[in-house]
């Protein structure tokens, strides 16, 4: 009997990188953004974040060094902290863009004090590349801008802003407006370190005068200007509102991560 002929076969869907690549499965690989972080943050049992924001332009030797160091300060601090906790997840891990300057610092900081570090990378034109203290499985590359933003926010229980660009402003009002218009189901500690900077290149007493924010939005945020304070801020703050007395939680969400729901 002689054989059929055999017909050209395509490769299955998801192996198929050319569909993959297509504007087709644009859907697919920002459902990828999602799952890929969400696979490993269980794996690393990662239960929430402290997210460093800031400049990818600020060197350890150049005329901002000083905000480098009390980056790298600072994480280690708050690293040394949270590793002595008794709990079967990791708390409160330091989490930056995973770029140089003041994310490399802070990646820097948490790594020389033994801890985890979390680098959300992404591609851009210039300076991001990821740095080389984060943690390996928690290194992680992104092309769309939003689901990074998502991961940023949806594990962070603290946020601390140093001097930055357009990037850092922009993560800085995003966060801002989520817990302002209480899209977040959660407590958000924000820091501004840095009071001179920040208070010169944001006018936030214009915004209230001209009514465009209300003046208790002025309490969203604290500024903080060394190491030793913010410390104190955050330690005493995640403690107050996550660690004593811890809640339960529902048994749906006792598996980490501890994403955050949006609260309307």
């Amino acid at each position: 009997m002689s054989e059929q002929p055999k017909g050209h076969r395509r490769p299955v869907a998801y192996k198929n990188d050319a569909f993959l690549d297509s504007s087709a499965a644009r859907a697919v690989r920002i459902l990828s953004e999602y799952l890929e972080p969400l696979d490993h943050f269980k794996r690393e049992v990662i239960r929430d974040t402290i997210v460093f924001f800031g400049s990818a332009r600020v060197t350890e030797d150049g005329p901002m060094g000083r905000y480098y160091e009390a980056a790298r300060e600072l994480a280690r601090r708050v690293t040394q902290w949270s590793e002595s906790l008794e709990n079967h997840t990791r708390r409160f891990v330091i989490c930056t863009g995973g770029g140089p300057g003041i994310m490399e610092a802070a990646n820097r900081g948490a790594s020389e004090a033994g801890g985890k570090t979390i680098g959300l990378n992404i591609g851009l034109p210039f300076e991001q590349w990821p740095n080389p203290y984060i943690t390996p499985e928690l290194s992680f590359e992104f092309h769309y801008f939003f689901m990074r933003k998502f991961w940023f926010a949806y594990m962070a229980k603290a946020l601390v802003v140093f001097p930055g660009g357009f990037g850092t402003l922009d993560e800085l009002a995003e966060i801002l407006t989520l817990v302002q218009t209480e899209k977040l189901e959660k407590k958000m500690l924000v820091l501004l370190y840095g009071s001179a900077y920040w208070k010169e290149i944001v006018n936030f007493e214009a915004l209230v005068k001209y009514g465009m924010i209300s003046r208790s939005d002025l309490q969203l945020f604290e500024y903080v200007d060394d190491p030793e304070a913010a410390l104190t801020l955050l330690r005493d703050w995640l403690t107050d509102h996550y660690l004593k007395p811890e809640i339960p939680l529902a048994e749906p969400e006792t598996h980490i991560p501890a994403i955050a729901k949006s609260r309307v």
